[in-house]
């Protein structure tokens, strides 16, 4: 028998299709890392389970029948703090994603995407990293509602202008998906380091954590392209 490791990413699922979540708690549940510890099919329950259990995951369908996964995503991580949650949606639209992302999601997959994928982001996010990929990212850069207006324009210069040499490295490693050891590890810094840029980078852009880093990253030109 298969030994469990000591630390299992505690999952809560929030969608109103049963046979989904059946067919994804088996698969999650497959992997020694892993237990579901909640299901829910509407607000109601999701928000019980959350403040009960405080999970380390959710994965959260923003159509859920009635309610809506966009009212109740803010109302997730009021009730769990701690809690990460990964939209998984089969909504196209990207002002849907952006609205995710703004109202705190911390990662977004397409539920056309293959199980290994949610694996991965459920791994990567449980890890303090955020899960967007490339081609999603050009897409809310290029709706409109990123459009900007030269206020906003001169008071972004402004910001970007106020990061050190380094902060700009390390905006840059993330920007490619490299988890914080492999920073630390190019850098040559502690954890203790690392932990003091990101705050002095989210503090500095005005985002609130990795995923609105990336985005403002690529949005802004403080990218890095090539690994």
């Amino acid at each position: 028998m298969r030994a469990q490791p000591e630390t299992q990413i505690r999952i809560v699922m929030v969608d109103d299709h049963a046979v989904l979540r059946a067919g994804l708690r088996m698969i999650i549940e497959s992997q020694p890392g892993m237990r579901v510890i909640g299901e829910a099919h509407d607000r109601a329950t999701a928000l019980a389970i959350a403040s009960e259990t405080h999970p380390d995951i959710i994965l959260l369908d923003l159509d859920l029948g009635k309610d809506s996964g966009f009212e109740l995503l803010p109302e997730l991580l009021a009730a769990a703090p701690q809690t990460r949650v990964i939209v998984l949606t089969g909504l196209r639209d990207t002002e849907a994603h952006r609205r995710a992302i703004v109202l705190g999601a911390v990662g977004l997959i397409l539920k056309e995407h293959a199980v290994a994928t949610v694996l991965k982001a459920i791994e990567k996010v449980h890890a303090g990293e955020a899960w967007l990929d490339r081609a999603m990212i050009g897409s809310i850069l290029n709706n409109r509602m990123y459009a900007d207006d030269l206020h906003e324009h001169n008071a972004d210069l402004q910001k970007i202008a106020t990061l050190t040499e380094r902060e700009r490295e390390v905006i840059g490693l993330i920007s490619i998906g490299l988890p914080s050891q492999e920073i630390m590890e190019r850098l040559a810094i502690s954890e203790a380091t690392l932990r003091h840029h990101l705050s002095s980078i989210f503090s500095k852009l005005g985002v609130r954590d990795r995923v609105q880093l990336v985005v403002y990253a690529y949005q802004h030109g403080l990218a890095q392209r090539d690994q």
